[in-house]
């Protein structure tokens, strides 16, 4: 018998239990049956698929994932309990759960020079940043609804200020940093039935570093927002209202014969001062605390009320130690988390470009830089300078790292090598590869829990949709 191009061998067969968190009619019955020991993924989601089809005339294959003993499968069964010691005289329980991978990619967002940023964390839109110096809102492919229109030079990061209080009916303001040392902040109608692009000025401008503005980032409680420039500092700013802060009105200016709204230009409230070069990536994943990677090798935790580091994570520097990482045993080619000793040497010596707080308890730091390694620390444990997991598919730099914000196991990065990659800690090897880009991927970014979206130096906003994380 041959299932997927599998051959089925009748002297290696193993007794297996196929379990489910899904409710019917994605639930098998939970009787035992044995199946060859020699089959992979494909192989055990084409035995799932005919024993859910059963009765069902209308059943569309669904592609599945599977875990045994919470971890997931990424070779054949017996390779599998070779590597981890389980015993094939028992009968083994594999719950299946739906493969995380695009279904569907939606027709590319064409701009007019880099996508170098973008915001997916409003379900209603989508948030772009060009090396146009234009920000755009983008409703669904293809469809512009808003232009914002200010900056002179490239726009480099971009950031919805607080998606979940703006109330339908009330205006949703987003924030732009860009290469001409100001952030702006904008206001718009999200809910605007219009089809026709509407070309909108920021409401205030936001002065006060001295050189390239990197990276922006807002608070939960969406009153304001911080920076990360190439002058080392990190600001803070007002994001709401104008009664703190040094505000000048600019003059209106005539239009048409109509005059437009007064633009307030404002400077930061303060900065916190430590880095030593370009502060790359600034996340703010809780009112008191402000995270920062710069390319100084290090990234810090900020007590946003002492205005000073509580946590300064080093990734780079001498030491002897030994250190948790994720490798492969060669012997089985099988994910486990080992220990490797490293002694008088740097572990590493690349620069950060990104960074996101995530995971576990919200916890977890994920970081990609000049190399092609995403790395992941917990700082709850002592010796935070090792990171607890390596993944190293990329080929090239990683640009973007993003936790998806209901999973505690799932992220995303993208990289120079033209890919998004998508990541669950209980495997060494990427979910899926999007390759939907021919140049160097920027940015990218979850979308309405089900969606990537993702920006490069191709000049496209692409879409990869249907895909089922929880």
């Amino acid at each position: 018998m041959v299932i997927d191009g599998q051959v089925e061998e009748a002297a290696r067969r193993v007794q297996v239990r196929f379990v489910t968190k899904f409710k019917p009619p994605f639930k098998v019955p939970p009787t035992s049956i044995a199946i060859p020991s020699n089959l992979t993924r494909l192989g055990l989601s084409s035995i799932v698929n005919n024993l859910l089809k059963a009765g069902k005339d209308d059943w569309n294959p669904e592609p599945f994932d599977f875990l045994i003993d919470g971890e997931l499968v990424r070779m054949s069964l017996e390779e599998f309990l070779l590597a981890k010691g389980i015993s094939a005289e028992k009968i083994l329980e594999i719950e299946y759960i739906r493969a995380v991978a695009p279904r569907k990619q939606e027709e590319p967002s064409l701009h007019n020079d880099w996508v170098s940023a973008v915001d997916g964390s409003n379900s209603k839109f989508v948030l772009t940043g060009c090396y146009d110096s234009l920000g755009r809102i983008w409703k669904a492919s293809g469809s512009c609804t808003h232009l914002l229109e200010g900056h002179t030079g490239a726009v480099t990061s971009v950031c919805v200020v607080n998606p979940r209080v703006a109330q339908d009916g009330a205006d949703q303001i987003v924030a732009t940093a860009s290469k001409d040392r100001t952030l702006r902040l904008w206001k718009f109608d999200a809910d605007d039935p219009s089809d026709q692009i509407k070309r909108i000025r920021a409401y205030k401008i936001l002065h006060g570093h001295n050189a390239s503005v990197q990276s922006v980032a807002a608070n939960p409680a969406g009153d304001m927002v911080c920076s990360g420039s190439w002058d080392c500092q990190i600001a803070l700013w007002q994001a709401s209202g104008s009664d703190t802060g040094d505000v000048v009105s600019v003059k209106k200016r005539k239009k048409d014969a109509e005059e437009d709204d007064p633009q307030a230009e404002e400077e930061a409230k303060s900065a916190l001062v430590g880095h030593t070069q370009c502060v790359s990536s600034v996340v703010w994943p809780q009112d008191e605390a402000i995270y920062s990677a710069s390319w100084d090798h290090s990234i810090r935790r900020w007590d946003v009320e002492l205005g000073k580091d509580s946590l300064n994570l080093v990734t780079c520097h001498l030491f002897s130690s030994v250190l948790p990482v994720m490798s492969l045993l060669s012997c089985a080619c099988f994910p486990k988390l080992t220990y490797i000793r490293i002694g008088g040497g740097e572990y590493c010596d690349k620069v950060i470009n990104c960074l996101d707080v995530g995971g576990e308890g919200s916890a977890l730091i994920a970081a990609g830089g000049s190399d092609p390694i995403l790395r992941i620390w917990d700082p709850r444990k002592p010796g935070t300078s090792a990171p607890v997991y390596q993944f190293s598919s990329h080929s090239s730099w990683i640009s973007t790292c993003k936790w998806h914000e209901k999973s505690r196991f799932h992220l995303l990065s993208a990289s120079y090598d033209g890919k998004v990659m998508l990541w669950d800690l209980r495997t060494a090897w990427p979910l899926a590869v999007i390759d939907t880009h021919n140049d160097k991927v920027l940015c990218a970014d979850w979308w309405k829990g089900e969606s990537v979206v993702s920006g490069g130096a191709d000049s496209k906003l692409c879409i990869s949709s249907d895909v089922c994380v929880l």
